[in-house]
């Protein structure tokens, strides 16, 4: 059982020279790397049937606020009052070859004392090889990461700490989950994913063709949005909490219009809705730099 550290240690700064950028490699080193890229996939459940029961002060969350699907498990867990019951930090925004680390700007790993978050999946899996990814779940009875599937994750901190939420929020309600389900698979692959994959294109052609499905998706969620407040009617879900992490950062990934010729501000109805998200404290605490203009009316109290 891993227990609070008292040591402020964190890695030497980010050296390119040294080590290298990250990525090259980092996928296929271990030697039957037959796994998926998140590999470590336990579940928390209320009744503990999975291995690992949900309970106030055993869970720690790796994130960074410059990584969106990291970015998402700060929001749930603000969203489900859930700061007393599981511990958050931060690794810094930088990376070399080392993968995600621990420095001064960011703050130290308040429960290990690691530096590099490398040591968490090595601590996990003796030469782990494949890729560093945040966010991650920590469990301090085990001394070991309980996932790094970051689709899971929140589905399990909205779903199984209701016993010490501080929230009524229902994020993920039973009656509406086949509908969250197909909206998050589609919002995953043609947005979240989508903005990265146009970023990535080796050609025009593959640009462009990345660019039209980005787009067509911001398209058909602002003419849904036209006639409900949040993405699956009149309260916030986790389709809502996915697909902001990439409406907060869309100007960032669509400078030089990479994406669009059209800002975020230019959708009608995709825009004061994202300022409304931007208005709770969820969302607006996990976030960074946004500009003044998300915090202008948004109208659409209803």
């Amino acid at each position: 059982m891993s227990t609070p550290t008292t040591t402020r240690a964190y890695a030497s700064p980010v050296d390119h020279v040294a080590y290298g950028h990250y990525g090259p490699g980092r996928l296929h080193l271990s030697p039957q790397w037959n796994r998926p890229l998140y590999p470590f996939q336990g579940r928390v459940s209320a009744d503990g049937s999975t291995g690992f029961r949900a309970e106030p002060g055993r869970y720690h969350l790796y994130a960074a606020w410059v990584c969106p699907y990291a970015h998402r498990v700060a929001i749930v867990r603000k969203l489900k009052g859930l700061e007393d019951v599981i511990s958050l930090s931060y690794v810094d925004d930088e990376r070399d070859g080392r993968g995600w680390a621990f420095r001064e700007r960011r703050g130290a790993d308040p429960v290990n004392g690691f530096t590099l978050l490398e040591q968490a999946y090595d601590a996990t899996e003796k030469g782990y090889g494949g890729h560093i990814s945040v966010p991650v779940l920590w469990d301090r009875h085990t001394g070991a990461i309980v996932s790094n599937n970051f689709p899971d994750i929140t589905i399990d901190l909205a779903t199984q700490f209701e016993q010490w939420a501080g929230s009524s929020a229902d994020l993920y309600p039973a009656e509406l989950r086949p509908e969250i389900n197909k909206l998050n698979a589609w919002i995953y692959h043609d947005v979240n994913a989508g903005v990265s994959r146009v970023g990535r294109a080796g050609t025009e052609d593959d640009r462009e063709r990345e660019r039209h499905v980005v787009v067509s998706a911001l398209e058909r969620l602002d003419a849904q949005l036209a006639e409900r407040r949040f993405l699956t009617g009149d309260t916030i879900t986790e389709s809502d909490v996915r697909l902001w992490v990439t409406l907060a950062r869309f100007d960032e990934h669509n400078r030089g219009h990479l994406i669009s010729e059209r800002k975020l501000a230019d959708f009608e109805h995709l825009w004061p809705y994202a300022r409304d998200l931007y208005q709770r404290p969820a969302f607006r605490e996990t976030t960074e730099g946004l500009t003044a203009a998300w915090d202008e009316p948004h109208g659409r109290d209803r």
